[in-house]
């Protein structure tokens, strides 16, 4: 059932980009964050609620209660890190690039969590290494796009706090209800992004921004909120090395959508290492 869990992550998430790329071409990315993160504190919590888990809220250990809370602030900023890096640059080379944190994730579980490696599981990082670096070589086609490399920089550190939230959630959850597990993590999500909203004084702006960017950014956050309770909920109990590849199966959906909805091309060399993204992802599952 966790594997289910991880594809239905992994649609969400997919959606997710899409919502927020919309969202935030008129917005500091910083702010959009922040306002984002309380529709998905509000969902979090309402799931607990329902779930009835806050009553275990003071059966949490010490060490998973710190452990959710470094992976809010590693989720923080890889948030933080991924959606200035799809305002600064193009989606198609952006998303890649973030989804590429699956292969130090698949590293430091098997390092960390010892979970098993196998010959498929080192095809399959192969694989995603080699696509990933064809999805964002530079084409012909881009030729047109800004010289400034600053999206990749922020895409880069956006993969490794990525992956980082993974095996600290991991670890986190054991032995916590993953709704509850997810709404705290977010809460902290929530605190880092409003930290630097005032720091930089953006608060000011949110009288700027209209409907339209609004209402997506409101969707991004209900698309996250259930993008992240079927991920916890995967990995709480299945092996994070195959449930965060699978996840990262959402650039399937953002793909699809950035070509439909925004129009964005895909190079034939970026086709080819997206093809390789996702058998790579999928050779995962052959000998599970």
């Amino acid at each position: 059932m966790w594997i289910v869990y991880a594809f239905l992550s992994a649609l969400f998430a997919g959606i997710t980009a899409i919502l927020a790329k919309i969202g935030i071409q008129n917005i500091d990315s910083h702010l959009a964050t922040a306002l984002r993160t309380i529709v998905v504190v509000i969902f979090a919590w309402a799931m607990v609620f329902i779930a009835g888990s806050q009553n275990t809220l003071p059966e949490i250990q010490t060490k998973s209660l710190l452990f959710l809370i470094l992976s809010g602030l590693s989720t923080g900023a890889s948030w933080i890190c991924y959606f200035r890096a799809l305002q600064l640059g193009n989606i198609n080379k952006v998303v890649p690039i973030d989804k590429s944190s699956v292969l130090l994730t698949m590293l430091l579980a098997i390092f960390f969590l010892h979970e098993p490696i196998s010959v498929s599981k080192v095809l399959s990082m192969a694989a995603i290494a080699i696509g990933t670096y064809l999805m964002i070589q530079r084409q012909e086609s881009d030729m047109g796009e800004t010289s400034s490399k600053a999206w990749l920089i922020y895409a880069v550190l956006s993969a490794v706090f990525a992956a980082a939230t993974s095996i600290l959630a991991k670890i986190g959850i054991e032995n916590v209800e993953s709704n509850l597990g997810t709404a705290i993590r977010t809460v902290v999500v929530l605190i880092l992004a409003w930290a630097i909203v005032f720091a930089q004084g953006k608060q000011r702006d949110i009288k700027k921004i209209d409907r339209k960017s609004a209402l997506f950014i409101v969707l991004s956050g209900f698309a996250t909120g259930l993008s992240w309770l079927f991920y916890y909920q995967a990995l709480q109990k299945g092996q994070a090395s195959i449930v965060a590849p699978i996840d990262k199966l959402s650039i399937v959906i953002t793909i699809v959508f950035s070509r439909v909805v925004l129009k964005e091309k895909l190079p034939t060399r970026a086709l080819i290492g997206f093809l390789l993204l996702v058998g790579g992802t999928m050779l995962l599952l052959v000998n599970f």
